[in-house]
């Protein structure tokens, strides 16, 4: 696998492994890119050089794997609209060597900021920290920025790629007297949770979050596509994949199962407090 935070392209190199099994011992080797957005070529490069049977790829790993070949089988986890952002041109059928799962839905930017809404409801300026470099995040900064505007408040756009970045984001969040932060999800953000958690804690910064990790490293709630589901569905893609079929023929699938987990720790440690209804909502509720 191979990723900014995570592995995310994982290779399965055993076609003649039982089908019981095929999962289990298909891995064989992960490329890590360490929260370098640059690396990302030379590892997806590597992998193809290796002659892999089947490449995963996540986020930011999507589209180096895209460039390193047109052949190798690409498993994708897409955090927006693959068609938008020109990976295929059907959801139905993808054609070429890619396919998976978007775990983008409609307005789900859109929701994220009316779960801040409910739990700070006089917030008027959110701040939403984007990455440039992600080709998903322009897109989703246009759905916040439409709904921001349904629901009454301002928006200001953070840029940042790296951590130094981050540190002057929500320094000019400060500055601006910002009331809440939207975190768009992305790799490199994932990979400087602890960070980013940390910093809206000092500037008591109640912040939502597309990724469950975040929440889990003391970030105040999170709202997105149901990342365990979504992990089933990618061997899913790989048993078939590893046994003949073509990705371009399998559609690809869009997240159905979302999952809402909210910090009860940290929202205590802002002076925030959580509605019951949204905690009744809630998927997990970290005490």
């Amino acid at each position: 696998m191979l990723s900014v935070r995570c592995p995310t392209i994982a290779i399965a190199t055993e076609r003649a492994i039982p089908a019981r099994s095929r999962l289990r011992t298909a891995v064989r080797r992960r490329s890590w890119a360490e929260g370098k957005y640059d690396r990302l070529p030379d590892l997806a490069t590597e992998l193809v050089h290796l002659k892999v049977d089947v490449i995963v790829a996540v986020a930011l790993a999507i589209r180096a794997a895209k460039r390193a070949t047109q052949t190798i089988p690409i498993v994708i986890a897409a955090a927006d609209d693959p068609i938008v952002t020109g990976l295929v041109v059907s959801l139905a059928r993808p054609g070429g060597n890619i396919t998976g799962v978007s775990m983008n839905a409609h307005d789900l930017v859109g929701k994220q900021l009316q779960l801040l809404r409910e739990v700070v409801p006089k917030v008027s300026l959110v701040a939403v920290l984007w990455d440039p470099a992600n080709p998903a995040h322009a897109h989703q900064l246009r759905e916040a920025e439409a709904a921001a505007l349904t629901l009454g408040v301002r928006l200001r756009p953070l840029e940042a790629q790296n951590s130094e970045e981050i540190d002057r984001a929500f320094a000019a969040a400060k500055t601006e007297h910002v009331g809440a932060l939207l975190v768009l999800a992305d790799s490199m953000f994932l990979f400087q949770r602890d960070r980013i958690s940390t910093l809206a804690a000092k500037d008591r910064l109640p912040a939502v979050y597309g990724l469950r990790w975040h929440a889990e490293a003391g970030g105040l709630m999170a709202y997105g596509a149901n990342q365990f589901v979504q992990s089933r569905r990618l061997a899913v893609y790989v048993d078939k994949i590893l046994k003949g079929a073509k990705p371009g023929d399998l559609p690809i699938e869009q997240a159905t199962e979302f999952e809402l987990v909210i910090n009860l720790k940290t929202a205590k440690a802002l002076g925030v407090t959580i509605p019951p209804s949204l905690l009744g909502r809630a998927d997990q509720v970290i005490q």
